[in-house]
């Protein structure tokens, strides 16, 4: 860890931020002061909306200037003060000297430019590099930050990318000039545990090489526990712990660190049940024992979502002509069942087609063969007008909350208009609902008049939530519902599905990443690799006796929140794995799905 007395690269002192002229309004930062010095990495942790990326954006001057006010502060880098500098300085720092990844790739990139567009363009702005340089050097990023064919994705748009590898770009713009301080916001968020993995030690290597000193913003504390020096604890706006990240994790002083660190979900806290185990939240005694949920018991005759033997593919096409060049086989044979009132968790790694078979499912995604049973509905075969009545049925929650949110109407209003196209009750039952709906995923009623662009992007994905919600839908699949989420907002949201599986006797698709968070979750597990599933059973079976090696490796790249723990050299044979975008001409090698344990099956060669 980190140990030099050298003179700080960053001091920000008495930071004061608020987003009213009126000094009776609370500040959204009150007095946060901090220094970061060559070479660290200082973690930032609080839940969301306790001014973590706030005060971080105000330091490149990236909020909005009419309606920010910085009442008090300075932040100096390099003798200079960064909130007092005009335009034209700012921009001679932003991206040449610091550089930000930002929480939500897909709105941060340019939807009408190439990724290989957006990449160079901070090189010949930063780096007076020719164009052809710039493309050298940008395809070079691209590789380091482990994307596949980087000479092809240099031409592709934000939107033929995964969530994963659109972060992944935004890693490699953030680092393309060497900056000496990296705002890293949330910058593993929405990649799988290998690539998280790799990307960590990859932000290891920078911060090696070049001593770039990092600010991580993060709510993951084993990613915490794995990177940082130092950490600041904030909670509404103000720092009420700081320290040594061994002596915070391990002897955290405030109460609210403690019961910070007692809500991070754990591979193996949930004792190998086979059912989905409550979180216990912050307030609740220390010697109750968290409630375990039974699984899903007697299957009934008639399975609520039946996937057999599903394919998705799409067409590459080049050329004025657009001649048919390659396909991508997203999905290659996925056969899976879902019951009432059980959960299903898919997991893999980006790019593996887990989110193109929860599309799919709902029609978002068109099927190329195989069959899709939701509800007695055949999904593959109903047009526009005939998918109505089963999105009434089943909802989704996406994975980028604020692409997937209209900017130009207000919270309340999004969460109201699926009752108002289905129209369900009256106008006042509606608004009660939607009041209610507030209330449920921590959101407060005064909220709804709010537009997208003023929540964090925590409370983003809670109101996204919250509109899956509104139908009562029978299926809900979940794609990374709660991974923009702080450690404590995302026990209660987990709490919540539990609780409103266990009422309405709802059913869960939950796409994931976070291997604790599906342990809580999940009934039953099915890994996804390369467009296949390669293993599925029951939950407690799957985590306890891992059959396939591609699922051993996901267990072992995990990271742990105790900085005493070194990871597993087992995730680096993930570096190995290809990716699942194959040319028109691959030959899918057959497999078969053999028996290890009851329900439990692994994919074999056949």
């Amino acid at each position: 860890m980190m140990t030099t007395l050298s003179q700080p690269l960053l001091s920000v002192e008495n930071l004061t931020i608020a987003f009213s002229a009126d000094p009776a309004q609370a500040a959204a930062v009150n007095g946060l002061s901090f220094e970061l010095r060559a070479g660290e990495t200082l973690a930032i942790v609080g839940e969301s909306g306790s001014g973590k990326s706030v005060s971080m954006m105000s330091l490149m001057q990236l909020l909005p200037r009419r309606s920010t006010f910085i009442r008090a502060g300075a932040a100096r880098f390099n003798g200079d003060d960064l909130l007092t500098m005009n335009e034209e300085q700012i921009n001679k720092v932003r991206g040449a000297q610091i550089s930000m990844i930002f929480q939500e790739p897909m709105t941060s990139l340019n939807p009408v430019l190439t990724i290989g567009l957006q990449l160079t363009e901070v090189l010949v702005v930063h780096q007076n590099m020719s164009q052809a340089e710039a493309k050298n050097q940008a395809i070079a990023m691209l590789a380091r930050v482990r994307i596949n064919d980087p000479a092809r994705r240099f031409q592709q748009y934000p939107h033929e990318l995964s969530g994963g590898m659109r972060q992944r770009v935004m890693i490699a713009i953030a680092l393309a000039c060497r900056p000496k301080i990296l705002i890293a916001d949330e910058p593993t968020t929405a990649l799988d545990v290998t690539i998280q993995a790799e990307v960590l030690e990859l932000l290891r290597e920078l911060k090696r090489e070049f001593q770039t000193s990092i600010l991580l913003i993060t709510h993951d504390m084993g990613v915490v526990a794995e990177m940082a020096d130092r950490v600041i604890v904030m909670r509404q706006g103000n720092m009420i712990e700081q320290g040594d990240v061994d002596s915070l994790f391990l002897a955290p002083r405030q109460p609210y660190t403690q019961a910070l660190m007692r809500a991070v979900p754990r591979l193996g806290e949930t004792g190998g049940a086979a059912g989905p185990v409550r979180f216990r939240l912050e307030g609740e005694a220390l010697a109750a024992p968290p409630v375990i949920l039974p699984p899903a018991s007697g299957a009934p005759p008639r399975p609520l979502l039946e996937v057999k033997d599903l394919h998705v593919r799409f067409d590459v096409r080049q050329g004025v002509l657009r001649r048919l060049k390659g396909r991508v086989h997203a999905v290659e044979g996925v056969s899976f069942t879902l019951y009432p009132a059980e959960t299903l968790a898919l997991v893999g790694e980006s790019g593996c087609g887990k989110s193109t078979t929860g599309r799919s499912l709902i029609g978002l995604e068109k099927a190329t063969s195989g069959d899709i049973w939701l509800d007695g509905y055949d999904v593959t075969r109903l047009d526009r007008h005939g998918m109505r009545p089963v999105r009434k049925q089943v909802q989704m929650v996406f994975q980028d909350p604020f692409a997937s949110l209209n900017p130009r109407l207000d919270a309340g209003s999004q969460v109201r208009e699926p009752m108002d196209i289905h129209r369900l009750g009256s106008a006042a039952e509606r608004d009660e609902q939607v009041d209610e709906l507030f209330s449920r995923v921590g959101l407060t009623r005064e909220m709804r008049y709010r537009f997208p662009h003023e929540f964090s992007g925590g409370q983003r994905q809670r109101l996204c939530i919250a509109r899956a919600l509104s139908l009562r839908p029978k299926l809900i699949i979940a794609d990374e519902a709660v991974s923009a989420l702080d450690v404590s907002i995302q026990a209660q949201v987990v709490n919540l599905m539990l609780e409103l599986q266990e009422q309405s006797g709802i059913a869960w698709l939950f796409i994931s990443h976070d291997m604790a968070v599906v342990e809580h979750v999940a009934h039953r597990v099915a890994v996804m690799q390369m467009g296949r599933i390669v293993e599925i059973g029951p939950k407690a079976s799957v985590f306890a006796r891992p059959g396939h090696a591609y699922t051993q490796r996901l267990m072992a790249a995990v990271p742990v929140a105790d900085p005493r723990h070194q990871r597993t050299q087992l995730f680096r044979d993930a570096t190995e794995l290809k990716s699942p975008i194959r040319a028109v001409d691959y030959q899918v090698a057959p497999q078969r799905m053999q028996e290890i344990a009851p329900g439990h099956f692994i994919a074999v060669d056949a």
